[in-house]
C-alpha cells in the first residue's frame, strides 16, 4: 500500500480562524501556498490519506467532488498516485456537486463527461459508486431525482470530504447569490453572469443551459470536512470577502463560516487581498525589507491621500507603521528612498539608453542594439499589454522578434471564420470551390459536444496569423522576425488543453537558442480565464532553466508584462515605460488589426470591456498612480517586473 506525504496532509488540518493576531480579520481557516501546483498536490495527498485510512478500517470513503479548472491538477495528481504508487479507489463513493440541466451526458461540456475524462476513466473506482446529478432526467421526475440524490448521501452516513471551487460571484456549486442556508439538492436558474462566463465553452450564450442541478448550501455544510481551493489573482477579491466579510446570501461562500471543519487552500495570488498579506503591518510585526517598505508607503499614500514626499512621522505612527519609523526612519529618509526608487523605474528607453549612466536605470546600456524576443501567449497579447514598449523598442533600433506561442484559433468565432471563407471564395471562384465548400460544411457541422475539426482549427489559426502579421508590420517588424510557434499543448480544438510536453519546451528552447536574445519579454498576467498565460509562462521558465548554463544566457534579462486582465501593483513595478498621446493612438491602431478579437471577444474573463479599452484605461491608471505619488505626469504607462531565473 502506498504512503502519502504526511507533511502535506497535516498542512491542511483545520485550525480555528482568528486564533492569532495576524488572522484577527479572518473568519475562515486558510492555508496559503507558493503556487496552485503545490496546493493541488497537498489537496490530492489529503484525499489519498483519507481513502487509505478508510481502507484500513474496511470502510467506504464518501467524497464530494467539484468540476471546473480549479480541481484539474488535484485530479491529475490523484491519477498519478493511482498509476505510479498504487492508490486504489475501490472503496470510494463519489457525489458530484452539480450538473447543467438539461444536458446530454456525452456533451463535451457536461460535468459527467468532465469527471470521466479527468478522473473516473483513469482510476479503478467502481462505476456503480459514481454519483452525478442527472442532467438527462425528465422534467416531471426532476424533483424526485434531487430528493433521491440527497437521500442516498444521508443513507451512506454523509460526505466525509467535500471539495469546492469558488465562482466569481462567490457561488459554491451552482448556489448562486440569494441561495438559502437551508437549501438542499435542487434545480436552480443560472445567473446571467454564470451563463455569460460559460458562453465560449458552449460556442455562444444561447447554447448555455439556463438551469442546473446543484447540491444545496445545507447539503454542503453537512459534509464532515470541506476543502475549498482558489487560484490566481482573479479570485483575490471574492476570497477576501468570503474570508473577512460577514455571512451574506449575496456571497454564498460566506456560509462556510458556519462550518467547523473548513479549510481554504489558496495560492499567493488568490490570497493577495487578505489583510495579513496586503497590509501585514496592521495585524502583526512585519519584516521591513524593501518590498514591504514599498508596499506600505504606497498604501499609506492612498490611505492619507498624500504624495510620497508629503508623508509625516505622524502619518506613519497613526497607521500601524511606527516600527518602520523606528527601524528605518525618520519619515524624510523613508520618503526620499521610496521617491527615488519610483522615479528610477521610469524609463523611455526599455532597451537601455546608449551613452548614458545606467546606474539607476532599469535596463543596461550595453549592448546598444539588443536582440529581443517578445513572447505572446495569444496572437495579440504583445500589442494589448506592451504595444507602446514594442513600438519604442523598434523605433530605437533594436532587433525585435515576436513569438506567438499559440495559434489562438479557438478565440475566432464561427461567424468570423465563415466571413473570411466567403471572401476567399468570392475572390478565387471555382479554383478553390471544393476547398471552401468543404470548410463551410465543417463549420456548419460544429457543435459544443465535439472538438473542432482540424481544418476548421487551421482556418481560424490562419486568420489570427494574418491579423498578427498586419499588426507587426504596422509597428515596423518584418515577417521574418515573427514566429508562429503553435505549441502542441494548445492544439486540441477545445478549451481544455493538453499537459505541457517535451515538444513544447524543446520548441521554445530552440527558438531562444537561435536568436540568443539580450532581452525576453513574457506574459506574467496569470488571470487568463482559461489558463493559457500561466501555461505559456511555465513553458518559458522551464526552457530558461534548461538554457541557463549557456554562455549567452548570462546577458539575457527577462521582463514580465501584464495588462490583458490585471496590471502590476504600483509598488511591484521595476520598469515603467511612459507613452505620449500619439503613442497611445499607435498602440490602439496596432490592437485594431486583430479584428476578430474586437467587438465581442470570446474570452473576456471578468472584464467586459474590449481589450483596447481596458489596455488604455489601465495604462492611464498606472500613469495616474505615479502622478498621485508625486512623480512625473504622463498620458499613459506600461509596466514591467523583472524575473530572475
Amino acid at each position: 500500500m502506498m504512503v502519502v506525504d504526511q507533511a502535506k496532509v497535516n498542512l491542511l488540518d483545520y485550525k480555528a480562524p482568528g486564533s492569532f493576531e495576524e488572522t484577527r480579520y479572518e473568519k475562515l481557516h486558510n492555508v496559503i501556498l507558493d503556487s496552485s501546483a503545490k496546493g493541488s498536490i497537498a489537496i490530492a495527498h489529503f484525499i489519498a490519506d483519507l481513502i487509505i485510512q478508510k481502507q484500513k478500517k474496511k470502510q467506504n470513503c464518501i467524497l464530494g467532488l467539484a468540476t471546473g479548472s480549479s480541481p484539474l491538477s488535484v485530479y491529475k495528481e490523484l491519477v498519478r498516485l493511482h498509476k505510479e504508487e498504487g492508490l486504489s479507489f475501490k472503496n470510494v463513493i463519489s457525489f458530484n456537486l452539480d450538473e447543467y440541466y438539461p444536458i446530454d451526458r456525452n456533451n463535451i461540456e457536461s460535468y459527467f463527461n468532465f469527471m470521466h475524462q479527468n478522473l473516473f476513466n483513469l482510476v479503478d473506482i467502481k462505476p456503480k459508486n459514481i454519483n452525478i446529478p442527472n442532467g438527462e432526467v425528465n422534467p416531471d421526475k426532476l424533483r424526485a431525482s434531487c430528493i433521491l440524490y440527497e437521500k442516498k448521501i444521508k443513507k451512506l452516513g454523509g460526505i466525509d470530504l467535500q471539495i469546492l471551487g469558488i465562482g466569481r460571484t462567490g457561488h459554491i456549486g451552482f448556489n448562486e447569490p440569494g441561495s438559502h442556508l437551508n437549501s438542499q439538492t435542487r434545480t436552480i436558474t443560472l445567473d446571467y453572469l454564470t451563463r455569460f462566463d460559460a458562453r465560449s465553452a458552449f460556442r455562444g450564450i444561447e447554447n448555455v443551459p439556463r438551469k442546473a442541478i446543484t447540491m444545496g448550501i445545507k447539503s454542503i455544510l453537512n459534509a464532515k470536512k470541506i476543502i475549498l481551493m482558489a487560484w490566481g489573482t482573479s479570485k483575490a477579491d471574492i476570497i477576501q470577502k468570503a474570508i473577512e466579510g460577514n455571512v451574506s446570501d449575496k456571497i454564498p461562500t460566506t456560509y462556510l463560516q458556519y462550518h467547523k471543519n473548513t479549510t481554504l487552500v489558496l495560492d499567493e495570488e488568490a490570497a493577495s487581498e487578505l489583510t495579513r498579506i496586503k497590509s501585514p503591518w496592521l495585524v502583526s510585526s512585519c519584516k521591513w525589507n524593501i518590498a514591504n517598505r514599498s508596499k506600505a508607503i504606497v498604501w499609506l499614500c492612498k490611505k492619507t491621500k498624500k504624495s510620497i514626499l508629503k508623508l509625516t512621522d505622524e502619518d506613519y505612527n497613526q497607521n500601524g507603521m511606527s516600527d518602520l519609523l523606528a527601524l528605518h526612519g525618520p519619515s524624510y529618509d523613508l520618503n526620499i528612498e521610496m521617491f527615488n526608487r519610483m522615479q528610477h523605474s521610469i524609463s523611455g528607453w526599455p532597451g537601455g539608453k546608449p551613452n548614458s549612466d545606467d546606474t539607476n536605470r532599469p535596463e543596461r546600456k550595453f549592448p546598444e542594439k539588443k536582440r529581443i524576443i517578445i513572447f505572446s501567449p495569444h496572437p495579440d497579447d504583445d500589442v494589448i499589454s506592451m504595444g507602446g514598449t514594442f513600438d519604442r523598442l523598434v523605433s530605437q533600433g533594436h532587433e525585435v522578434h515576436i513569438a506567438y506561442q499559440t495559434s489562438g484559433n479557438i478565440a475566432v468565432s464561427d461567424q468570423d471564420a465563415l466571413k473570411y471563407l466567403e471572401v476567399t471564395s468570392d475572390l478565387m471562384g471555382d479554383d478553390l470551390k471544393h476547398v471552401t465548400n468543404k470548410l463551410k460544411k465543417s463549420l456548419k457541422s460544429l457543435n459544443s459536444q465535439k472538438p473542432a475539426p482540424r481544418d476548421v482549427c487551421n482556418l481560424k489559426g490562419s486568420i489570427r496569423k494574418r491579423e498578427s502579421l498586419a499588426s507587426a508590420r504596422y509597428l515596423g517588424i518584418s515577417d521574418g522576425q515573427v514566429h508562429f510557434m503553435n505549441l502542441p499543448f494548445y492544439e486540441t480544438g477545445t478549451i481544455a488543453k493538453n499537459p505541457i510536453s517535451d515538444k513544447d519546451i524543446s520548441q521554445t528552447v530552440s527558438l531562444i537558442e537561435s536568436i540568443k536574445p539580450h532581452q525576453i519579454y513574457a506574459a506574467g498576467d496569470l488571470a487568463d480565464p482559461h489558463g493559457t498565460h500561466e501555461v505559456c509562462l511555465d513553458i518559458i521558465i522551464k526552457s530558461l532553466k534548461k538554457l541557463k548554463p549557456k554562455a549567452f544566457m548570462k546577458d539575457c534579462w527577462v521582463w514580465l508584462y501584464r495588462g490583458a486582465w490585471h496590471e502590476w501593483d504600483i509598488h511591484e513595478i521595476e520598469m515603467a515605460v511612459p507613452m505620449s498621446p500619439d503613442q497611445v493612438l499607435r498602440k490602439r491602431k496596432a490592437i485594431f488589426y486583430h479584428q476578430t478579437q474586437k467587438d465581442g471577444v470570446m474570452f473576456q474573463g471578468n472584464d467586459h470591456r474590449e481589450f483596447w479599452i481596458r489596455a488604455e484605461e489601465r495604462n492611464a491608471h498606472t500613469a495616474m498612480e505615479y502622478r498621485t505619488l508625486g512623480l512625473a505626469d504622463y498620458a499613459a504607462m506600461e509596466a514591467f517586473k523583472r524575473y530572475f531565473y
